[in-house]
């Protein structure tokens, strides 16, 4: 485990190399290092972010001061504080099993933009493309891009698909697309260079609910194919 500083109210706490990139064991280290830091309520806190291989601690300065830290060794005091946490939850937080989150999604004409570009990348049918992405079991890695934006492992490596040479500058929100190896859902309207094949009709963000985002790191998600008569009924 690496501790270091971001900035002057931030520290990243690195638990493996990127370039090993996401897997199953990365993700529940991230997730259980995330809860032991949590359940600690180490004060001066504010907000913890994970992601693939790291988890950000974002924290106020005085806060930190005022529970004990020296002004100068601030960075000291919370790393004692994190091994602490780590050491007293023996490294392992306890969690249930992942919440499973199904996703209409419908992959007609007009929703899906890039469906036919991405069939011919991969010698595939449109269908057999809609029929391998439903029939997977993906996982929630971390959010971000943009507020709800879930970044999804799992994608069957026949479908992976390099992102668009040339980006989108509006993408419509719930379009479900491809980027490389993964798949993701776009919560609302934004550029992006992902290869759109869907679109759902279900709201990933709303920021007058707690907690504002649908999905959360480490949830299952799996796609089901709809028409565009249920789309519609969904949307209202």
């Amino acid at each position: 485990m690496q501790i270091t500083p971001l900035g002057d109210s931030a520290l990243i706490i690195r638990l493996r190399d990127e370039l090993e990139g996401p897997s199953e064991n990365a993700l529940d280290e991230v997730l259980a290092l995330h809860d032991c830091i949590k359940r600690a309520q180490i004060p001066g806190i504010i907000e913890l972010a994970s992601a693939y291989t790291t988890v950000a601690l974002f924290f106020n300065p005085l806060a930190v001061i005022a529970a004990g830290a020296e002004p100068d060794r601030i960075y000291a005091w919370l790393e004692e504080q994190i091994d602490r946490a780590v050491a007293d939850g023996d490294g392992q937080a306890k969690r249930g099993s992942p919440s499973v989150v199904e996703i209409p999604v419908c992959y007609e004409e007009g929703f899906a933009l890039d469906l036919d570009e991405v069939s011919k990348h991969v010698g595939l049918s449109p269908k057999e493309v809609v029929d391998l992405h439903c029939g997977t079991e993906y996982r929630v890695n971390c959010l971000g891009f943009m507020p709800g934006f879930p970044y999804l492992s799992g994608l069957p490596s026949q479908l992976a698909t390099p992102r668009r040479a040339v980006p989108r500058k509006d993408v419509p929100a719930g379009s479900v697309g491809i980027g490389g190896a993964q798949t993701g859902i776009y919560p609302m309207r934004s550029p992006g260079g992902w290869n759109v094949i869907g679109r759902t009709p279900v709201r990933l963000f709303d920021a007058n609910k707690i907690p504002p985002a649908l999905l959360h790191a480490g949830d299952c998600v799996r796609f089901r194919s709809i028409e565009r008569d249920e789309f519609e009924a969904l949307l209202k």
